[in-house]
């Protein structure tokens, strides 16, 4: 290994690898990284949300539907990146846990419009310091949370629009 590689992993920062085999390593792997990620906030957030009566995926609805009142079913699949297979069930147990209310919307009644009870709103303010006891468990403070946030929500632009690309030339 060169000076440089040593001095580069040093300081933090990885130096370019040198062959197809070095791109291939799993610990290079963006994807992977951000898997293990996911994985750890999971593991997380798992007990965190069970003082809730929530999962991972039905606490994302709730700060959606916390935010911005009724949504229809659509706009939240599309707000959350989940599909309406996935979606209903979440919203099926949140509804029978009493936290939301699914309605035919009045204006097109193929479409479902998601309310949050006085129950779901109540669990809002307890679930109010969760976003701190996140952050305190990363060790990033507010300016590293924010920078990391914006490359993130630009490595996904970047990828949503070369998945776009591919499925223009299928």
């Amino acid at each position: 290994m060169s000076d440089r590689t040593d001095e580069a992993r040093e300081s933090g920062g990885e130096s370019p690898p040198a062959d197809s085999e070095q791109l291939l390593r799993l610990e290079r792997q963006l994807c992977f990284v951000l898997h293990a990620t996911s994985r750890a906030f999971d593991t997380l957030y798992r007990p965190v949300l069970a003082e809730l009566g929530l999962t991972y995926p039905q606490y994302l609805v709730m700060l959606a539907v916390w935010e911005h009142g009724e949504r229809s079913v659509k706009e939240l699949g599309q707000s959350l990146r989940l599909d309406s297979g996935t979606l209903s069930p979440l919203l099926k147990r949140l509804e029978k846990a009493g936290f939301v209310r699914r309605e035919r919307s009045p204006d097109d009644e193929r479409s479902v419009v998601v309310h949050p009870t006085e129950e779901g709103i109540a669990l809002r303010e307890r679930a109010g310091d969760i976003p701190r006891r996140i952050l305190s468990a990363t060790g990033l403070d507010e300016q590293q949370l924010g920078e990391l946030h914006s490359a993130l929500n630009s490595v996904t632009s970047a990828l949503d629009r070369a998945a776009e690309e591919i499925d223009r030339q299928d």
